[in-house]
């Protein structure tokens, strides 16, 4: 059943866009907690730097899905960015945690986003929720976003931390940066291509996010990521076959560092292999387990 009241950040990015009308069509009332004011009742305005955020507003709800972050893909990590990401994650997602906390009458659940980055570069290993955390600063910065959560499970909210895969979107996140180069004729593997590759449909995302919206007994953490993990080699092959251009190149693994330095490294480089183990004993089923129809798809949305 979908919560009558629900709060949204990140509303405007790639998952919220799509979070918002779904949960909107099962009848909830969405408020969108964001940095920018806006003309509609339902926009809530925060600042995690200056520690403001609307407390008063915030009573009542029944669930807050917490999605807010800056993207990790937006160029080579600097010291500076990298304590951005830290601090966009972290910060915000500590003062929602302790202010929902607070309030008289807090929310039955708190989803708040996490990512398989968690487990860092895991080679062949298959990854549940049950596998301990990676090396390198993904895998630190998804540890410190879950720590900072802790308030409101101590408060006796349902915490879920949803790792989330990279999403396979119509227009946006990974696919949007992956089509220059297959429309080019350039695409291929990156690196070795051996490299595991976790990954969900958008659709699925969020059809799991209002799955554990609903299951009282489900919290901690959960993969967010289809079964049908791949190699990058066999990524790239399929997106290939899906629009109809050659993936036959490969970037080498030099030049990716060259050019991005250690987000190479850690996002395209990286063997992550996760299983959604829990989302499926909770009794979710996926429309897309499966690369190739989950593309096709995507992809016939977004139009190529």
């Amino acid at each position: 059943m979908t919560p009558a009241r629900v709060l949204i950040t990140g509303a405007s990015g790639l998952i919220g866009s799509a979070l918002v009308p779904a949960l909107e069509a099962g009848g909830a009332t969405v408020l969108r907690l964001g940095r920018g004011a806006g003309p509609e009742p339902s926009r809530l305005v925060w600042s995690p730097e200056a520690g403001e955020i609307p407390r008063a507003r915030l009573e009542g709800l029944e669930a807050v899905v917490h999605l807010a972050g800056e993207s990790i893909a937006g160029g080579r990590w600097s010291a500076a960015r990298k304590a951005r990401l830290l601090d966009s994650r972290v910060r915000g997602t500590r003062l929602l945690a302790e202010t929902l906390a607070s309030l008289e009458r807090p929310p039955g659940v708190l989803i708040s986003a996490s990512a398989t980055g968690f487990y860092g570069d895991r080679g062949g290993e298959v990854l549940d929720e049950a596998s301990p955390p990676g090396n390198g600063f993904l895998a630190g910065l998804a540890r410190a976003w879950e720590e900072s959560t802790t308030a409101a499970a101590a408060r006796g909210i349902r915490v879920v931390r949803l790792r989330i895969a990279p999403v396979l979107a119509p227009r946006g996140g990974m696919l949007e940066r992956l089509r220059i180069p297959f429309g080019l004729g350039i695409g291929g593997a990156l690196g070795s291509g051996r490299q595991w590759m976790s990954w969900i449909a958008l659709d699925d995302l969020v059809a799991a996010i209002l799955h554990l919206l609903g299951r009282a007994v489900v919290s901690g953490a959960v993969n967010a990521a289809a079964p049908g993990a791949v190699s990058n080699l066999e990524f790239t092959r399929v997106l290939g076959l899906v629009l109809g251009r050659p993936a036959f190149m490969r970037v080498p693994a030099v030049v990716l560092r060259l050019a991005l330095g250690e987000l190479a490294d850690e996002a395209l480089l990286a063997s992550t292999r996760a299983e959604p183990k829990r989302l499926l004993e909770s009794g979710f089923g996926f429309r897309y387990p499966a690369l190739e129809p989950a593309l096709r798809h995507v992809l016939a949305r977004g139009g190529h």
